[in-house]
């Protein structure tokens, strides 16, 4: 699984101490034995991923969604709390609650209008996948202003694939709302990740299922959130933002954004 900061700090401690007792004039520290070191903590992410206890049908995903880069590039690691937003079916909040371990915990939460689709089938498939597999993974059902009140704190969230929906299906306000809710239940520090399909200017994106990235930056620009990353993990050049996501000819295969917020320390 990924390092954490805790290691990464005694590997460094380590040199350091090592290269104040020799006699010799001090070298540079190296920081390699570090990113090997998360390199492989990062391959026994993918392992565990990999690995019979997830369905086929959610590691058939993995080649698209790229689970344990998003989470490096994150900085989710072991023992965090972190909230899943607009969990749907859970298909993240069990990727996460393997990610952060025992130690950690996952809350899936999920708004009243993600738990109306289908006849409550999004509700159905979360509790079937927690069940007693996923011990450190609970299911919250919320609205934005009732997660934002409840007083929890996390160490970080993640937002995969649904800013649009609060968006266009709720309203340009209700994501707002849902973005300075995740904020108030944020650690000072505390990271959110979002991932979404990526949309063109003036284009019928509620239709598509996409958004613009510069529209979410937006939101989370104004709910205070700091801009510390962009990646283009998830980007595609074959995907020119016209077909609708669920398109036979792009489903799976959109060109998506990855944005890094933080909310401020102090």
């Amino acid at each position: 699984m990924q390092l954490s900061r805790q290691i990464i700090l005694s590997v460094s401690a380590a040199f350091l101490i090592g290269a104040c007792s020799q006699s010799e004039p001090e070298a540079p520290v190296s920081a390699e034995p570090a990113m090997e070191a998360a390199a492989e903590m990062e391959q026994d992410l993918t392992a565990i991923l990999s690995s019979d206890s997830r369905s086929e049908e959610d590691r058939a995903r993995d080649a698209s969604r790229k689970p344990s880069e998003v989470l490096d590039f994150l900085g989710i690691e072991t023992g965090m709390d972190v909230v899943d937003l607009m969990a749907a079916g859970g298909w993240y909040s069990e990727v996460l609650g393997l990610t952060v371990g025992a130690d950690g915990s996952v809350a899936a939460q999920n708004p009243p209008f993600i738990l109306a689709f289908r006849d409550g089938a999004n509700g159905i498939a979360l509790d079937k996948r927690i069940g007693a597999r996923l011990t450190n993974v609970t299911r919250v059902d919320s609205s934005w202003a009732e997660l934002g009140a409840s007083g929890a704190q996390y160490d970080a969230a993640i937002s995969a694939l649904n800013i649009h929906d609060a968006y266009y299906l709720q309203s340009p306000e209700a994501a707002a709302e849902m973005l300075s809710s995740t904020y108030a239940v944020l650690k000072p520090g505390g990271v959110l990740g979002i991932i979404d399909h990526n949309g063109n200017a003036g284009a019928d994106n509620n239709a598509l299922h996409r958004i613009e990235k510069s529209l979410a930056i937006e939101l989370a620009l104004a709910a205070g959130f700091l801009i510390e990353g962009d990646s283009s993990l998830l980007s595609n050049s074959g995907d020119d933002h016209t077909l609708m996501v669920f398109d036979e000819g792009i489903r799976g295969k959109t060109d998506r954004f990855l944005l890094k917020l933080r909310k401020p320390a102090s």
